[in-house]
Formats: structure tokens, C-alpha cells, sequence
């Protein structure tokens, strides 16, 4: 399984971004799907996650910003960012999960500027 984030970039404080994450097979077996992050000098965390219900949970940090969806149809995760803070600087990847296997995304740059 492949998975292609792209997305992301350079952004003032306060404005958006939308991540984007391709499979190159059918996304709705996958258990959960999700996007993590990981800052400079810090450890990789989770952002968002979708399960195949379309229940959605997200880190305290991004509630009431980030909103995650998936287009089951196109094999693609989405990940909407508003209101942009630049603690939100950082290389976002997506993450697809089913019963014991993981997989990866290689990893989108998304940098807030103050």
C-alpha cells in the first residue's frame, strides 16, 4: 500500500491549508485513517484520525480547526486546516491502519508563519 500526501506549504497565521492523502487501493477496509505530525525536535503526534464509521477524533490542539474526511470513492483522506497557528509548523503524514498493519505516508511540510 502506497499512500501520497501532498498539500502542504507555506501559510500566514490564520489562514488554510488542505492536506490531501492518495492510496493507491480502496481506503474503506482500512480500520482508521489518519494524519499525524511531528515539529522539530519533538515526537511524532496524532492529529486527526477517521474510523470506517466516519467517527472522527482529534488532539485538543486542532479541535475546532482540523476537520478530517474521506472520499471513500477516490481512495483519498482529506485533512482541512483553518485558522492556522504557527505551532502548527510542522511535517504532516497520514496513516491508514487494518488489524495489526500500519502504513505510512512520506510526509507533507506545512510552515505558519507569525
Amino acid at each position: 500500500v502506497q499512500l501520497q500526501a501532498s498539500g502542504g506549504g507555506l501559510v500566514q497565521a490564520g489562514g488554510s491549508l488542505r492536506l490531501s492523502c492518495a492510496a493507491n487501493r480502496r481506503i474503506l477496509p482500512f480500520n482508521v485513517v489518519g494524519w499525524y505530525r511531528q515539529a522539530p525536535g519533538k515526537q511524532r503526534e496524532l492529529v486527526a484520525d477517521m474510523t470506517s464509521r466516519a467517527y472522527s477524533n482529534y488532539s485538543d490542539s486542532v479541535k475546532g480547526r482540523f476537520t478530517i474526511s474521506r472520499d471513500n470513492a477516490k481512495n483519498v483522506v482529506y485533512l482541512q486546516m483553518n485558522s492556522l497557528e504557527p505551532e502548527d509548523t510542522a511535517v504532516y503524514y497520514c496513516n491508514a491502519r487494518q488489524g495489526r498493519l500500519e502504513y505510512w505516508g512520506q510526509g507533507t511540510q506545512v510552515t505558519v508563519s507569525s
